[in-house]
C-alpha cells in the first residue's frame, strides 16, 4: 500500500513533468515557427480558431476563453493582427455590445501559408516522438482535461473555497 506522502510525491512529479514538457514544447515549436513564418504561434492559434468559426468570426470574449487567455491580452493580439491585415473588428449585428474578431482574406492566406510549417514543427518536436498508444493516451487525457472547462471557460469542478455553478436548466 502506498503512503500518502509517496502518492503526493508522484503527483508533484507528474505535475512538474507536464509543466516542463508543455513549456518546452511551446517554446521550441513557437521559436521554430516564428523563425520560419514571422508569425507568433499565438497569432496562428487565434487565426485557426477564427477559421473554424461560423463566418470566420467570434466574439472577443468567446475567443479569449477558447484560447485560454484574458480578454485584455486577446485585445492586444487582435490589434497586432489588424496591423498585418489578418483580422478586423466588427460589431455583432445582433448584440451590439459584443465586438467580433473577423478573419480577413489576408488572414486566411497567412494561415494557409503557415499551416505546413506549424504541422511540421508539432510533428518533429512532439507527435513523432510518441508511440500510437501514447498518442491515444494523450488524446484521452487532453479531452478529459478540456471537458472539465465549461463553455464559459470556467472550471466546473469544485475548487477549495468555491461553490460549483448550478447546472444550466
Amino acid at each position: 500500500m502506498r503512503t500518502e506522502s509517496a502518492t503526493n510525491l508522484d503527483m508533484q512529479r507528474s505535475a512538474r513533468a507536464f509543466s516542463s514538457a508543455a513549456r518546452w514544447l511551446t517554446e521550441q515549436v513557437g521559436h521554430e515557427f516564428r523563425r520560419g513564418t514571422g508569425m507568433w504561434q499565438i497569432h496562428y492559434e487565434m487565426l485557426s480558431w477564427l477559421s473554424e468559426a461560423p463566418d470566420g468570426q467570434l466574439g472577443l470574449t468567446k475567443l479569449a476563453r477558447r484560447m485560454g487567455i484574458s480578454t485584455s491580452r486577446l485585445s492586444h493580439l487582435v490589434d497586432r493582427a489588424r496591423e498585418h491585415g489578418w483580422v478586423e473588428r466588427a460589431p455583432d449585428p445582433v448584440e451590439r455590445r459584443i465586438v467580433l474578431a473577423r478573419l480577413t482574406e489576408a488572414g486566411k492566406d497567412a494561415l494557409q501559408a503557415a499551416t505546413p510549417l506549424q504541422l511540421a514543427c508539432v510533428r518533429s518536436r512532439f507527435l513523432d516522438r510518441l508511440s500510437p498508444a501514447q498518442l491515444e493516451q494523450l488524446r484521452e487525457i487532453s479531452e478529459t482535461l478540456t471537458r472539465q472547462v465549461d463553455h464559459r471557460g470556467e472550471d466546473r469542478r469544485t475548487t477549495p473555497g468555491r461553490t460549483p455553478p448550478a447546472p444550466a436548466a
